[in-house]
This record gives structure tokens, C-alpha cells and sequence, in this order.
């Protein structure tokens, strides 16, 4: 018969810092038990055979290390330390302090306090789970397994599946935002019969939900962004502005660019709002600097790239004067005015069309009578597929906006056989340009192309576009 040894524990060296247990991060605070959110999973076993709680105290448990604490500060190293919790009852219980310092047991689903035991005993603990209303209620809430794959799907993950709520109303505020849809998307009638096809758990979200989620959505990037801003030390500044085609109301984008802590390049929409008229350099210089406040970058600002106007001039004038009595200018502000690439191309080729301005106008105003009519354009396809040409649809451009321009008469040069064809089914068409007209388009289309492919290029955001126009 063997005797069993008395165990001997080290004494632990004094640093003056007694060894604590961190307590798990999915403990679940009792103040906020959300009982239809209860998640109670068993026990697991750490390498060293030891049961650990995951949902509450860990091995030693929050009174295990107090009691390692007394014992180091009284210096009773060589003293028998008191049993670890073993019994997975106390997964469902936590050591809690009553305002008269009494340390007691709660219970994670009613809240009920119990006295603890000097001897360990888990009878009273037992017995209270096995007619605890609370806990049979969570116990019946059976989970689903969800199988979830990476973005690649090379790698997949068995994981317990609960509906929630309001992970369903963050993923729909970012899909309204994302693919800009109504908030009574969410309200449609089929829409919420395929979701409850999906899972039965579904449930309705309404138009004014939708809205205030897409609020705070959009507070919450704001701050994430703010943050990212603050590790930030250089940030470069486009804008541009445009009247809306009906209303006429003027508004503004400012974008910022910049590099991250990670050497990538970022492109974020910082701002788009209503500028109010007159449009004029010292409002416009008003608008970007509360911008630049609102974002706290006003003592970041590289460079600020606008389009050739003068009112544009003046704004970026007194901007440049406010920030050099802060002397935080990059190169004292010679390269803190950015004339756009793309717009100086613009008013080139613009002046360059007017040359030819009569002959963009026939090809435009044929599309116009072609478009204008359902009828007209079935008709202007039969022929085509008559004559075996692709099906590519005429093009009506946007006047001030050359590249549209140039996308409509490549367009329409294709279907050059097609005008005379469809005049004669037609008396009232009277557009159609000349055997000569159709070679002018053709030679401008050819220099347009150029310049098409240039605009583009320097018009990317994803990578470095100054090295392609600077001297």
C-alpha cells in the first residue's frame, strides 16, 4: 500500500508583482447577461491537463489568484495552496463581491447569489442548476453548425451558428451604402421571403432601422478613418465640383491620399456637400478648411490638386497663406498648388473639337432622333444585323465632357453604313454625315484614342500619378 507524498511547491521568487491570471476575454458581464445571447460551452483542457473555464474564471479562478496574493504578500511561500476549481459547475457561476465585501457565487442565468462553501463543496451549486427556469431556457436553444470558407476556399471552418440580430443590421447598412440601394429595399415584399427562405430566424428590418444603421455605419467609419489620419504625417488634397442637371445645386468632393503605416497607397472620400453660391474662391477656401479641421489634417496638407479656374486659383491662394503662418508647408508651398492633369487635357482637346464642331454635331443630333424612339432604334439594329455588324449601341454624349464625346463618334463611325440605310426607311432623318465628314471623324477618333488612353492612366488612384506629368 503505497503513502502518498506531501506535495512541494518552490517558493516563487519576490518581484513584487504577484502572478495574476488574466481573466478570459468572453466572460460575459453579469450586469449585462443577455439570457437570449447565453452561450454555454463545455470545459476545455489546456496542454498541461488542466481543465480551463472559457466562460468564466479561469484554472485558479478569480479566488484562487486573490488567495495567491495574500500568500505572497504574508510570505507563506511553503503553505498548502487551496485546490484549483475543477467541477464544470463552476462554468456557470461567478465569483462576484456584494457591497458589504462578501465574496459570493452568481449564477450566470438568474443572477441568484450564493454563499461559498470553506470546504469547496458544489452541492447547493448543483442542485440550484438543475431547477434554474433561466438555464433550461438557454439549454433549449439548440445551435446550428456553420461551415464557413475563406475567400480563396482553401481553408474550411466548422463553427456553432447563432442569429444575430444585429451583426444582420450592420452587413445590410453596409449593403445599402455599398450598392446604393433605397432604404425600403429591406421593406420589399420578396425580399423578406428569401431572407426567411435563408433562415428562419429572420427578421424585418424597416426603412427607418435601415436609415439610422447607414447613420451609424457611416459615424463608425468616420472614426476608424480619423484614427488611420492620425498616424498619417503627409496627405495630399483633390477636389473637384459640379452642378446637379436638374436642380442645379453646386457640390463638392474633397478626396485625401496618402500612404499608410504599411507603405500602401489610400484613397479615401473625406467629404461630398452642397456648396452654396456664389462659388467663389473665398467660400470654396471656407469649405475645404472646416474639412480639413472636421478631419484634423489642416497641419498635414501636402498639396491640393484642382481643376484650371479662378476661382480655384484664389481658394488655393488663401489656403496657402493660412497654412504658411503655421509654417507647416511641404518645400515652403512650391508644389502646394496642383493644376490637374486631366482637366488641362480636357480643355485641349475641347478647343481641339470645335474645329470640327459642325460634323460632332450631326453625328450627336443623329443619335439623338435614334434614341428618342424604341421603334427607330429596332430599326437601325435590323440593318446592322443585316450588314453583320456587332451589336454595339449608339452613344449620346455628355457635351462637356470630351471623353464622351470621343466614346459617341467611335461608336457611331462603326455603324457609318448603317445612316444612309436606315434614311431611306426613314423621310424625317435627315442627319447623316458625308462620305467626307465620316473620314474627318475617323482621323479625330485616332487622336481622341490618344488621348483617352493618357486621361485614364493618369487618372488612377491606386497608384503614384505625379511621376507621369511632372517635369
Amino acid at each position: 500500500m503505497s503513502t502518498r507524498q506531501p506535495e512541494f511547491t518552490p517558493p516563487q521568487q519576490d518581484s513584487g508583482v504577484p502572478f495574476l491570471c488574466e481573466e478570459s476575454s468572453t466572460s460575459p458581464l453579469m450586469e449585462d447577461i443577455n439570457y437570449d445571447a447565453i452561450n454555454v460551452e463545455g470545459s476545455s483542457t489546456d496542454d498541461e491537463g488542466n481543465n480551463r473555464n472559457d466562460g468564466g474564471n479561469n484554472g485558479n479562478g478569480e479566488n484562487g489568484n486573490n488567495d495567491n496574493q495574500n500568500e505572497n504578500d504574508n510570505g507563506n511561500a511553503y503553505q498548502r495552496k487551496g485546490r484549483k476549481r475543477t467541477s464544470t459547475v463552476w462554468n456557470e457561476f461567478k465569483e462576484v463581491v456584494t457591497k458589504e465585501g462578501i465574496k459570493k457565487m452568481k449564477c450566470i442565468y438568474c443572477v441568484q447569489l450564493f454563499v461559498i462553501p470553506p470546504t469547496g463543496a458544489t452541492t447547493q451549486f448543483h442542485r440550484h442548476l438543475t431547477r434554474c427556469t433561466q438555464r433550461q431556457l438557454a439549454k433549449k436553444k439548440q445551435k446550428m453548425l456553420s461551415v464557413e470558407k475563406n475567400e480563396d476556399d482553401s481553408v474550411t471552418t466548422v463553427s456553432n451558428f447563432k442569429y444575430d440580430y444585429a451583426k444582420v443590421r450592420e452587413l445590410a447598412s453596409h449593403m445599402i451604402l455599398y450598392h446604393e440601394y433605397p432604404f425600403l429595399q429591406m421593406e420589399h415584399v420578396l425580399f423578406n421571403k428569401f431572407m426567411r427562405a435563408n433562415t428562419p430566424n429572420w427578421k424585418k428590418i424597416t426603412r427607418t432601422t435601415a436609415k439610422n444603421d447607414c447613420r451609424a455605419t457611416y459615424e463608425i467609419e468616420k472614426k476608424k478613418l480619423k484614427t488611420l489620419l492620425k498616424s498619417v504625417n503627409r496627405v495630399n488634397i483633390t477636389t473637384d465640383m459640379w452642378k446637379s442637371g436638374n436642380q442645379k445645386i453646386g457640390y463638392m468632393v474633397v478626396t485625401g491620399h496618402f500612404i499608410d503605416s504599411e507603405w500602401r497607397l489610400q484613397k479615401r472620400v473625406l467629404n461630398f456637400f452642397n456648396v452654396p453660391p456664389p462659388h467663389s474662391g473665398v467660400i470654396i477656401a471656407d469649405a475645404l478648411q472646416k474639412c480639413f479641421i472636421e478631419w484634423g489634417i489642416e497641419d498635414k496638407v501636402s498639396t491640393i490638386t484642382v481643376d484650371n479656374a479662378k476661382y480655384n486659383d484664389t481658394a488655393v491662394r488663401i489656403l496657402k497663406d493660412n497654412f504658411s503662418l503655421k509654417k507647416k508647408l511641404a518645400f515652403a508651398g512650391k508644389i502646394f498648388h496642383a493644376r490637374c492633369c486631366a482637366h488641362i487635357i480636357n480643355l485641349m482637346v475641347q478647343d481641339g473639337i470645335k474645329e470640327i464642331g459642325d460634323i460632332v454635331d450631326i453625328v450627336r443630333e443623329a443619335v439623338k432622333y435614334l434614341n428618342a424612339s424604341e421603334a427607330r432604334l429596332i430599326q437601325f439594329s435590323g440593318i446592322a444585323k443585316q450588314l453583320q455588324l456587332s451589336s454595339k449601341k449608339l452613344i449620346l454624349d455628355c457635351p462637356t465632357r470630351w471623353n464622351s464625346t470621343y466614346l459617341m463618334l467611335a461608336a457611331a463611325l462603326k455603324f457609318r453604313e448603317v445612316f444612309p440605310r436606315y434614311q431611306d426607311r426613314d423621310p424625317g432623318f435627315s442627319y447623316v454625315p458625308s462620305l467626307e465628314d465620316w473620314i474627318k471623324v475617323e482621323h479625330l477618333c485616332q487622336f481622341l484614342g490618344l488621348f483617352h488612353v493618357v486621361t485614364n492612366l493618369i487618372s488612377g488612384s491606386e497608384y503614384p500619378t505625379a511621376n507621369l506629368f511632372l517635369p
